[in-house]
C-alpha cells in the first residue's frame, strides 16, 4: 500500500511554516498516542505515520528533498526515519515537551550553559558629513558610549585578589537535573541553575567598581577614516570597536552609517555632480565666458552664442572620486536664461528696436511653432 502524502498526514499545506507543522504534529501525537488508546492498532498505526511524517517535515533538508522528489527521495526508508518502537527521536522530544514541558534523558534539548566566552554586542552610530567631505574623504572623531572591560577586575567581576568560585548547587555545570513522574514513567528534567543563572560560577566577593558585572559603561573617542566617494546611507564597519565580550569573549563591532548634508548648489548623481547656472539673455545670444563652480573651485567656461535655456555642458573629471579608485566622475551644468523683471524706459526702448530689426529671423523654434499652428487651424476650416 502506497504511503500517504506527509503534508496530508499532518493536515497542513505545503507552504506551512515550521511552527504550523509542529503544532499539527503535537495535536495528532496526543490524539493517537498508544497510552491514550491502549490496544487500538489503528491508532498505533496512525501514531507511527504521524511520527514518520514529522521526522521528515521538521528537518529542513529532508523537507526540501521530499518537496522535490516525494517518498522516492528516501529510497523507501521513510526519509531516514529512525525508529525507537516506532518513534523518531525528534518526535519523542516534542512529545515529552508537550506532556511534561521538559527534556527526555540524554535525548532531549539541553539547557543552554553560559559558562563559555560570549561575543560583545555590535553598536550602531549615525554620522552626518558635508558634501565636500563625502567627495574628498575625511577623518572624524566620534564619542561612543559602550560597555568595556572593568579596569579594576580585568573583566572577571571579582574583587581584585579574589576569583569566582564553582557553584556548589550545580557543581559548575550551570544545570540542575531532577526526576519527574509522567504518564510514561519517570524522566529526567533539566533546568538552568537558579543560583548561578547557568554561569557555573558564583562571585562571592564582587568587584566594587563594576559590582560583579565585569564591564562598565564608558565614553570613548574613536577615529574614523571616511573614504573619498562615499555615498548617502553607506556604512563603515570598525572591527572590535563595539561592546566588550563576556568571560574573555571578543568585542563586537561598530557600524557607522553615513548621512550627507544637502549642498546649496551641487547635487550628486552616482559619481557625477550636477548644478544649474543662470545666465543673461545677452550672454546666451552673443556667447560669453562664465564662471562655473566645481567642488575643486571656480573654473572658466566659454558658452557659444545662441545658447538656449536648458542646454547642458560637461566638465570631464570634475565629479566625485570613485571608491577605491583614482577615477573621477564628471560635472554637468545646465544654463538657465534669466529674463529681467525690471527694465528702465531706455532698456525697453532698445529692446523694442531690437525686436523691430530682428523680426522672426533667428527665432527658429518660435517660427516653427507658429507654422505648425497655422497648419492645424487651416485643416480645421
Amino acid at each position: 500500500m502506497s504511503k500517504r502524502d506527509y503534508y496530508e498526514v499532518l493536515g497542513v499545506s505545503r507552504n506551512a511554516s515550521a511552527d504550523d507543522i509542529k503544532k499539527a504534529y503535537r495535536k495528532l501525537a496526543k490524539k493517537y498516542h498508544p497510552d491514550v488508546n491502549p490496544g487500538d492498532k489503528e491508532a498505533e498505526a496512525k501514531f507511527k505515520e504521524v511520527n514518520e511524517a514529522y521526522s521528515v517535515l521538521s528537518d529542513e533538508q529532508k523537507r526540501a528533498n521530499y518537496d522535490r522528489f516525494g517518498h522516492a527521495a528516501f529510497d523507501g526508508t521513510g526519509g531516514g526515519f529512525s525508529g525507537f518502537d516506532g518513534f523518531g527521536f525528534g518526535g519523542l522530544d516534542d512529545i515529552f515537551e508537550t506532556f511534561m514541558g521538559g527534556a527526555f534523558g540524554g535525548f532531549g534539548r539541553r539547557s543552554s550553559k553560559r559558562t563559555g566566552p560570549v561575543r560583545g554586542n555590535d553598536l550602531q552610530y549615525a554620522m552626518e558629513i558635508s558634501f565636500e567631505e563625502a567627495a574628498f574623504g575625511v577623518t572624524k572623531e566620534i564619542n561612543v558610549s559602550r560597555l568595556q572591560n572593568c579596569s579594576s577586575c580585568g573583566g572577571t567581576g571579582a574583587k581584585p585578589g579574589t576569583s569566582a568560585e564553582t557553584c556548589k548547587h550545580c557543581q559548575g555545570t550551570g544545570q540542575i537535573r531532577y526526576a519527574q513522574a509522567t504518564p510514561f514513567g519517570q524522566f529526567v528534567n533539566v533546568k538552568t541553575c537558579n543560583v548561578c543563572n547557568g554561569e557555573g560560577k558564583v562571585i562571592t566577593h564582587p568587584c566594587e567598581t563594576c559590582h560583579g558585572k565585569g564591564r562598565v559603561s564608558k565614553n570613548s573617542r574613536i577615529s574614523i577614516n571616511i573614504p573619498a566617494g562615499i555615498n548617502e546611507g553607506q556604512t563603515i564597519s570598525l572591527r572590535g570597536e563595539g561592546e566588550a565580550g563576556l568571560r574573555g569573549g571578543p568585542s563586537g563591532d561598530l557600524y557607522v552609517t553615513i548621512h550627507i548634508k544637502p549642498h546649496e548648489i551641487f547635487k550628486r548623481e552616482g559619481y557625477d555632480v550636477v548644478c544649474d547656472i543662470p545666465i543673461s539673455f545677452v550672454q546666451a545670444a552673443l556667447g560669453a565666458e562664465i564662471d562655473v563652480p566645481t567642488i575643486d573651485g571656480m573654473v572658466k567656461y566659454n558658452i557659444p552664442e545662441g545658447t538656449q535655456t536648458g542646454t547642458v555642458f560637461k566638465l570631464k573629471g570634475k565629479g566625485i572620486k570613485h571608491l577605491k579608485s583614482s577615477i573621477r566622475g564628471d560635472q554637468y551644468f545646465r544654463v538657465k536664461v534669466e529674463v529681467p523683471t525690471k527694465l528702465t524706459p531706455k532698456q525697453k526702448e532698445i529692446l523694442r528696436q531690437f525686436a523691430d530689426v530682428c523680426g522672426d529671423e533667428g527665432f527658429e523654434e518660435k517660427k516653427g511653432f507658429f507654422e505648425k499652428m497655422k497648419n492645424i487651424f487651416k485643416d480645421q476650416h
